[in-house]
C-alpha cells in the first residue's frame, strides 16, 4: 500500500513574497501567519498558501502551454469579487475560455479563476 500523504501547503513562486501574501490574504480572508523578504505564508488553520521569493521569475504566457497551474476560488458574486480584485491589482485577460467563471491573474501574473458558488 502506498503511504498517503497530507497536502500541508501549496508554493509559489515569485519575486515578492510579502506583497502577494498580503494580496491573496485580502481576496480569502487568511491570516498572514510568515511574511519576510525571502518567504511568507498565509492560511486559516487548515488551508496554506506559501510565497517563495524566485526573483527572475517570468509568468507563462496566457493562453498557451507555459501556465503550469492556477488556483480556483468560489464566491457568492463573481463580479463583484472580480472588481474587488481588480481593485487589488489582479488582471484580468482578455482570453476568457469559459462563461459563469472569469480568469485573473495576480499582480506578479499568476492566473486564479473566481467561481461562483454551487447552486
Amino acid at each position: 500500500m502506498t503511504t498517503k500523504a497530507k497536502l500541508l501547503a501549496v508554493t509559489i513562486d515569485c519575486a515578492e513574497p510579502v506583497k502577494l501574501a498580503e494580496f491573496y490574504a485580502a481576496i480569502t480572508g487568511f491570516n498572514v501567519d510568515y511574511a519576510e523578504k525571502e518567504y511568507a505564508g498565509i492560511g486559516d488553520g487548515t488551508t496554506a498558501i506559501y510565497f517563495q521569493r524566485v526573483p527572475d521569475r517570468r509568468p507563462g504566457s496566457w493562453p498557451g502551454p507555459d501556465k503550469q497551474f492556477h488556483l480556483d476560488f468560489r464566491v457568492p458574486d463573481v463580479d463583484k469579487a472580480v472588481a474587488e480584485y481588480l481593485e487589488l491589482g489582479a488582471t484580468k485577460p482578455e482570453f476568457q475560455p469559459g462563461d459563469g467563471w472569469v480568469v485573473l491573474a495576480d499582480p506578479e501574473g499568476h492566473l486564479f479563476c473566481v467561481c461562483p458558488e454551487r447552486s
